[in-house]
């Protein structure tokens, strides 16, 4: 049998730790290969590190071919879902995983509403693309649910909202070292997140420095983000001889008006008072 190891998609899911790698060796040496392999064609889509281990012991397993995938963005969204369903994956590699899931379901999205606005006569039959028997199409993946907010990213991934908030940063902001810090589970996702905000060689000496001063870090950038930014009586005086001439110049003429509207309405109260005694005699 002809298997192909994509070096892509065998890199598309994070590898094993090496006390997984060694559990599951043991465990084929033990059991067999009880998993099949999956195929698409002659390329191994499912079943990297089985493979690798039966190739090593010259032990026997099974294949199975997947014949619902057309291309290799259906082979991807498989991948991702097969391991969001698994419970050995860390949270930040189920968050990261939702968010991949998520560029690849817009992708095709767009491509699909681009391609029904560019096309007014579709050729051949109205459901049928052109190229593809009706029974190509009964075997194709049914378009994945769009994930377009962070409530269904989380849901996808079975994360809280704000989870995948932090994960984004960290996607963004963290630097490789802090990266596999949290992807090795070293710290926690929230520290991770705190520690992102922190220039990048900030980052890459706390993540030298271990865990004890990644949380430090954290903490310290907590911390700072609490700390109350109180105004000293100093900065204050500053900021009152500083004020622009105009607005003192406003401040006088408003307290001259004050005077003026004061003054006026005692001179109404007392024409109102002489009117009053005018009125008795």
């Amino acid at each position: 049998m002809n298997i192909v190891v994509n070096e892509e998609l065998k890199a598309y899911i994070d590898p094993m730790s090496p006390e997984e790698y060694a559990a599951l060796e043991r465990s084929i040496l033990t059991e067999g290969c009880r998993d099949a392999l999956v195929l698409w064609g002659d390329v191994l889509v499912d079943g990297h590190h089985r493979y690798g281990i039966c190739q090593k012991h010259g032990l026997p397993f099974q294949t199975v071919q997947n014949t619902h995938f057309k291309t290799m963005e259906d082979v991807h969204l498989w991948m991702i879902d097969q391991h969001l369903g698994r419970r050995s994956i860390s949270d930040y590699q189920r968050g990261v995983l939702a968010l991949r899931k998520k560029v690849i379901v817009d992708d095709q999205r767009s491509r699909a509403l681009s391609e029904t606005s560019s096309s007014d006569d579709p050729p051949f039959d109205v459901d049928t693309p052109a190229g593809e028997s009706s029974a190509d199409n009964a075997n194709a993946l049914p378009p994945p649910a769009p994930l377009n907010s962070r409530e269904s990213i989380a849901k996808a991934a079975r994360l809280s909202s704000s989870q995948v908030v932090m994960i984004e940063k960290i996607q963004k902001q963290a630097a490789p070292e802090l990266v596999a810090a949290v992807k090795s589970g070293v710290i926690s996702i929230n520290t991770a997140a705190a520690v992102a905000s922190l220039p990048a060689e900030e980052q890459v000496s706390a993540a030298n420095a271990g865990k004890d001063e990644l949380k430090q870090a954290a903490k310290r950038v907590r911390e700072a983000k609490r700390k109350p930014r109180e105004e000293s009586p100093e900065s204050a005086s500053n900021d009152q001889s500083a004020k622009p001439d105009a607005v003192e110049a406003l401040e006088h003429r408003v307290a001259e008006l004050t005077r003026e509207n004061d003054a006026l309405r005692k001179q109404v109260a007392d024409l109102q008072a002489q009117l009053a005694v005018q009125l008795a005699d």
